[in-house]
C-alpha cells in the first residue's frame, strides 16, 4: 500500500511542486493562491496566449489585478507551460478545465478526457491528482481514474486521487479563492488526507467528505439550489407582468421576513460556468439509475426559455411605439453574464442578441468590460462594443438592459432613450422618463 507521508511532509514544508491544468477563471487564482502560500507552481494550458501573459506578469482576467501576478511571475513562483510532459516533475496536479454541455444538453467530458490523456504518459508513483471541474457524480472514478491508470499504476495504491469542487464567484468582493471553504473528497482515506493537507496549506478552511462522489454531488446541489429558486422567481416575474405587479417590489417586501425566506432575483436567463449547466449534468446521470428528475429539469427549462421571453417583451415595448422588431435598431447594454466582470461563459446576452438578430433587428451592444464579441458557441456575429453616448441613445429604437454594470448612468439612459427594456431592475429609483421603461 502506498505510504502518503513523504508527500505529506513535502506539502507541510511547502516543497511540493503544484501544477494547475487550465488557467482560466478557476485555475489562475488557484495557482496564485498556492504560489502566495510558498509553493512552487506550474500552470499548464493549451492556450499559448495565457502562458505568454503569465510570463509577462499580465492578467487576462478583469477582476484579477496584474500587480500580484507580476510579482509571482518575476520571483519564479508561478510559471506556465503548454508542455504536459513537465507534469512528471510535479508532486500535485489540480485539473480545472471546462465541462460544458453538448448541443443536446448532455455532459461534454472532452476537456477532462483530453487532459487525462495528456497527463497519463507521465503519471508517476506518489503523485496527487485532483479534479476541480464541475461534473456529475462518478466522473473522477469513472472517467479520469482509468486514464491516469493507463501506465499500470493504480489510484489509491501508487498515486493519490481526489475531487474538490471549485467555488469561484468572479467579482465577489466578500469571498475569494483563499476564503471560500474547500470541500475535499478522496478516492481513499489516504488520498483524502493528502488532498486536504494540500488545500489546508494555502486556503482558510477545508471541509473533508467521505468520497469523490459526495464532493461531486455537493457542488451540483449548491448550484441546482440556485437554479431552482431562480426559475421559480423567473416564473413569478412572468406572472407579475401579466398581473401588472412589480415583482421586484414583491421580492423586497417578502425579504423583510427575518426567517424562512431568502431572496432570489429574476433576470434575462442564467449565465456563468455552473448554474445553467449543472442541472443537466445531474439529470443525465440520474437516467442511469432509471430516475427522472422532473423538478430539476423543469427549473432548467424555465431558465433556458427566459431569453425568448425577453425578446417577446422587447417586441411588446416596440409595439407601443408602433414599431416592429424587424428593422429596429436595438442597443444591448451588457454582454457579460453578471455585473462588473468580463466573464462571458453561457451569458444569456449572447442568446438574446442572436434571437433579436434572427427576427431582423439591427444589433449593437455596449459593455465596459467586454470590448469585442466573436463567433462561436452558437453566437454568429462579430461585434465591437460601441460607446455609450447620451447624444446617440435616441438613435436606437430600443435600449435593452441585460447586465446591470455599476458604472452606467441609468438615469441618463432612460432620459435619452426612446424605449428601455430593463431585465435587471437597473432603473429602480429613476423617475424621470420612467414611462418609457418596460420591465422584462
Amino acid at each position: 500500500m502506498m505510504v502518503g507521508s513523504p508527500l505529506l511532509e513535502r506539502i507541510r514544508r511547502r516543497e511540493a511542486k503544484v501544477g494547475v491544468v487550465g488557467l482560466g477563471y478557476v485555475g489562475l487564482p488557484l495557482g496564485m493562491a498556492f504560489a502566495e502560500a510558498g509553493f512552487p507552481v506550474m500552470g499548464l494550458d493549451v492556450d499559448r496566449r495565457k502562458i505568454d501573459k503569465i510570463e509577462k506578469g499580465e492578467s487576462y482576467i478583469k477582476h484579477i489585478p496584474s500587480a500580484p501576478l507580476a510579482e509571482l511571475s518575476k520571483a519564479g513562483k508561478l510559471k506556465a507551460t503548454a508542455d504536459f510532459s513537465k507534469s512528471k516533475d510535479l508532486d500535485c496536479v489540480i485539473i480545472c478545465v471546462p465541462t460544458p454541455l453538448t448541443a443536446s444538453r448532455e455532459p461534454d467530458m472532452s476537456y477532462i478526457i483530453q487532459t487525462g490523456e495528456s497527463l497519463s504518459p507521465y503519471v508517476r508513483r506518489g503523485q496527487l491528482f485532483i479534479l476541480e471541474s464541475t461534473t456529475y457524480p462518478g466522473t473522477t472514478e469513472e472517467v479520469l481514474k482509468p486514464l491516469l491508470e493507463k501506465t499500470g499504476l493504480k489510484a489509491g495504491v501508487d498515486f493519490h486521487l481526489a475531487f474538490s469542487p471549485e467555488r469561484e464567484d468572479p467579482g465577489n468582493k466578500n469571498f475569494n479563492t483563499k476564503t471560500i471553504p474547500k470541500i475535499v473528497g478522496g478516492f481513499s482515506p489516504a488520498c483524502a488526507e493528502v488532498a486536504a493537507a494540500l488545500y489546508g496549506s494555502a486556503l482558510k478552511e477545508v471541509v473533508p467528505v467521505s468520497s469523490t462522489r459526495v464532493a461531486e454531488l455537493a457542488k451540483l446541489l449548491e448550484n441546482i439550489y440556485r437554479c431552482v429558486n431562480i426559475a421559480m422567481v423567473n416564473e413569478m416575474k412572468m406572472l407579475c407582468d401579466r398581473m401588472n405587479v412589480d415583482v421586484w417590489e414583491v421580492i423586497q417586501a417578502a425579504s423583510t421576513k427575518p426567517f424562512g425566506f431568502q431572496p432570489f432575483y429574476p433576470g434575462p436567463g442564467l449565465g456563468g460556468h455552473c448554474i445553467p449547466i449543472d442541472p443537466f449534468y445531474l439529470t443525465w446521470k440520474a437516467r442511469e439509475y432509471e430516475f427522472h428528475t422532473k423538478f430539476i429539469e423543469l427549473a432548467g427549462e424555465v431558465n433556458w426559455q427566459m431569453p425568448y421571453y425577453v425578446v417577446q417583451r422587447t417586441m411588446e415595448a416596440l409595439n407601443k411605439s408602433r414599431k416592429t422588431l424587424n428593422g429596429s435598431r436595438v442597443l444591448c447594454l451588457g454582454a457579460a453574464y453578471k455585473k462588473d466582470i468580463d466573464d462571458m461563459r453561457e451569458s444569456p446576452s449572447l442568446r438574446i442578441m442572436t434571437l433579436l438578430a434572427e427576427k431582423g433587428a439591427e444589433i449593437a451592444y455596449h459593455d465596459p468590460y467586454v470590448a469585442e464579441l466573436h463567433k462561436g458557441h452558437g453566437f454568429n456575429m462579430e461585434l465591437k462594443s460601441v460607446p455609450l453616448n447620451p447624444d446617440t441613445l435616441g438613435d436606437y429604437d430600443a435600449v435593452l438592459i441585460l447586465t446591470d454594470h455599476s458604472g452606467i448612468d441609468y438615469a441618463t439612459v432612460v432620459a435619452r432613450s426612446s424605449c428601455v427594456i430593463d431585465t435587471r431592475n437597473a432603473t429602480k429609483g429613476v423617475t424621470q422618463g420612467s414611462e418609457k421603461v418596460m420591465k422584462a
